[in-house]
């Protein structure tokens, strides 16, 4: 079922997109678009535990809509309002859910360019698609605090400060953090390519992390940095990794990387 509230001449539309484990729930953000325009749209990734409704996230689609810009945020499986039971969820099959998003507005006769972005796992999910997919489909990648450590923590036998045992994971994994995981996340995420398949993509790309990141530390990114030619990274001096104190900076400098890239990308076009 579709919903659409029109305010401040953008565009909100409600939807579910099928997903890997059932239904997503998504939200499309679109500016006002003459008949016949086209504008880019980014793919939005929440991280382990979140939702498409973060504030950080919200904002930054909302300030893309205000630059011509479209977004779709979504809830992978297992997390807010999208189909799926959270301890079948892994990275591999949220990989498949960013996949399915992509093809859905890949389809929409307003949308040019693609670009992907995410924050902490959702960077690792937003960084391996963009490798599936390639440059020729994705027009630009950016990631906040991407959790590229979760395959050390997995080899390690930790999750939330949760222990293990990383050679016979069990069934079921109860944080205490109240939060149980299933097995096959620990099983296929020990095994993930990630560096590997993100360097598939070329593009663009923006790494935004803060030097106080304790959960993921901030050499992640700069490890992304390596293995792609064309991109940036900003440090914010002391930010942790949900970047408390510091969500007006990070949201300025997202949007302002995809404005820039995406404007840019137009020009050339033209």
């Amino acid at each position: 079922m579709l919903v659409m509230v029109v305010a401040m001449n953008a565009k909100t539309e409600t939807l579910r997109i099928q997903g890997a484990k059932g239904k997503l729930a998504a939200i499309i953000e679109t500016p006002e678009i003459a008949n016949g325009e086209k504008v880019p749209m980014v793919i939005i990734c929440h991280g382990l535990i979140g939702n498409k409704n973060e504030d950080h996230l919200k904002s930054i689609s909302e300030g893309l809509c205000e630059h011509n810009i479209a977004s779709v945020r979504f809830d992978f499986n297992g997390h807010g309002e999208s189909e799926g039971a959270f301890k079948e969820m892994t990275v591999v099959n949220e990989i498949e859910d960013a996949l399915k998003v992509y093809e859905y507005v890949s389809h929409l006769d307003y949308v040019s360019d693609i670009a992907i972005m995410g924050h902490s796992q959702g960077g690792v999910v937003a960084s391996m698609t963009a490798g599936e997919l390639g440059s020729g489909k994705i027009a630009a990648v950016l990631l906040l605090a991407p959790a590229a450590v979760l395959r050390e923590d997995f080899i390690r036998g930790n999750i939330m400060n949760t222990t293990f045992d990383p050679l016979d994971p069990p069934e079921t994994v109860q944080t205490t953090f109240g939060v149980v995981f299933g097995k096959a996340y620990f099983t296929t995420g020990a095994k993930l390519p990630i560096y590997s398949t993100a360097k598939r993509y070329q593009g663009p790309a923006c790494m935004i992390h803060g030097t106080g990141d304790t959960v993921v530390p901030y050499t992640y990114s700069l490890r992304y940095h390596e293995i792609w030619p064309d991109s940036q990274v900003h440090l914010i001096d002391g930010a942790n990794h949900v970047f408390v104190g510091h969500i007006p900076t990070i949201v300025e400098m997202s949007v302002n990387f995809f404005v820039e890239t995406l404007s840019h990308k137009d020009q050339m076009a033209l």
